[in-house]
């Protein structure tokens, strides 16, 4: 069922079309005339606009080009008379319109045959472009590298819960493939088919986020030069994926909340609600119980998110899978650098399977990409990363002592290079708090204790 809006002079074509295409189950809106259509598509979104061609002042092809500027993805059918058609003909040459139709006593009929062609021809459209988008990630389960017990019990809980239409809520720490588990989790459901979108909530402002979502009408602020559909509506009868909801402000929080309560939304500056159907799978690396407990999430929002709270372990509860996943990062980066590296080095393995990755998956997935770059033989020597902190200390003269301890120690006999030695320590800092925060700018400079504008000076500064 669609948004529609009929717009036409003849107030006797509106009433008819209002009552014939709402028994149909459709959601209708009508206006008599060209400049009320404009003002209509302003103000909301529409799947179908069908207007007649001949009216006064604003005629309905203006109409047409119109709705093509402020809502490109809108099917638009032209309703034409007999004088008419040869305007009708144009305008669907010209690609502007979906269709046309001659008034005539089978109006009604045609028309409905019209709008269900032109609403499956924009679900197909959305379904090739979900299936482009996840034809790489088709085999989700495939994609969760591991088979310790902890991750068998993990992919089990995923083809158990991936059945249901329930709201899962994933807990896990930053780097531990959360996202991962949110798309297996879709592709094993019967909404497989459908879009999957993902947005992480912690890396927009609230107003951007609010558009984001729910998708804004053009005027609705400075920039919005057209309608544009929020991400609920583009993953209708699929899933989408809030990541870091924890990051979400507590007004977006009751936004949210109503969505999930009532199932609709309701774009920025517009009037009107379009229904949606929306799997929501949400994660998160902080304590919610914690946040709750401290007034910064709301208790109802937690309840309605976490129905099947789903953890991801983190690496260091897993060793045994960590020769899977270097020999899996392997594969996958070796071949992209064009490098015929075989095997890894023993005694490197022994070490990445002691290190406690406090980065998790993405952090050993970055250093093995790393050290396939730089290996020049067929057997990979990997650094782990606090040994690239030490040579980094050591190129700097100041040796593998924490800063505070280096203050105490004074200037090493051969002098330091001050400037660029607090820069390295500032940069590092700010990469830490980043990987451990999943990018979120907002959480790494709390990390940080800075401001958030400090934090994005400096991110822009060292060119993060």
């Amino acid at each position: 069922m669609g948004n529609i809006l009929v717009c036409d002079d003849e107030r006797s074509i509106c009433e008819m079309l209002d009552i014939a295409l709402r028994r149909e189950g459709h959601k209708v809106e009508t206006v008599n005339s060209g400049e009320a259509g404009k003002r209509k598509l302003d103000s909301a979104i529409f799947d179908v606009v069908i207007t007649d061609i001949k009216m006064p002042n604003t005629n309905g092809i203006e109409v047409l080009r119109y709705a093509h500027q402020v809502s490109p993805e809108s099917a638009v059918i032209l309703i034409t008379a007999v004088d008419d058609y040869e305007a009708a003909i144009e305008a669907v040459k010209a690609g502007g319109a979906t269709d046309y139709i001659r008034k005539s006593p089978g109006l009604v009929d045609e028309i409905k045959l019209a709008i269900n062609r032109a609403l499956e021809k924009m679900a197909l459209s959305r379904q090739n472009f979900a299936f482009k988008r996840d034809a790489a990630n088709r085999n989700s389960l495939d994609n969760i590298v591991g088979s310790s017990p902890a991750m068998e019990k993990l992919k089990q809980t995923i083809r158990t819960v991936a059945s249901t239409q329930s709201t899962v809520l994933i807990y896990g720490e930053s780097g531990t493939g959360k996202e991962l588990v949110a798309r297996a989790v879709h592709i094993c459901s019967p909404r497989a088919a459908e879009p999957f979108v993902s947005i992480n909530c912690g890396a927009f402002p609230e107003t951007l986020l609010e558009s984001e979502l729910f998708g804004y009408v053009k005027g609705a602020f400075t920039g919005a030069n057209q309608n544009k559909r929020g991400l609920f509506e583009v993953a209708h009868q699929g899933t989408i994926f809030l990541d870091e909801i924890s990051e979400m402000s507590l007004t977006m929080q009751v936004k949210l909340l109503r969505v999930l309560q009532e199932r609709y939304v309701r774009p920025v500056g517009g009037t009107n609600e379009i229904a949606i159907d929306v799997r929501v799978i949400a994660a998160t690396n902080r304590d919610l119980d914690q946040r709750v407990a401290e007034n910064t999430f709301r208790e109802d929002l937690y309840y309605r998110l976490s129905v099947i709270p789903v953890s991801v372990p983190p690496l260091r509860e897993r060793r045994e899978d960590i020769p899977l996943l270097v020999n899996h990062f392997l594969k996958k980066y070796a071949p992209a650098a064009g490098k015929n590296i075989s095997k890894v080095d023993p005694g490197s393995l022994h070490s990445l399977n002691g290190y406690e990755w406090p980065g998790n998956v993405r952090q050993l997935e970055n250093t093995i990409e790393r050290a396939v770059a730089l290996e020049t033989r067929e057997e990979l020597q990997v650094e782990l990363p606090v040994e690239r902190a030490k040579a980094k200390a050591a190129a700097a003269g100041v040796g593998t002592s924490s800063s505070a301890s280096f203050s105490s120690t004074g200037v090493p006999p051969e002098g330091v290079d001050m400037e660029k030695y607090v820069a390295d320590i500032e940069k590092g800092l700010l990469e830490s708090a980043l990987s451990q925060s999943n990018g979120v700018q907002t959480r790494a400079a709390e990390l940080l204790k800075i401001s958030y504008r400090s934090f994005r000076h400096l991110a822009k500064k060292y060119d993060l």
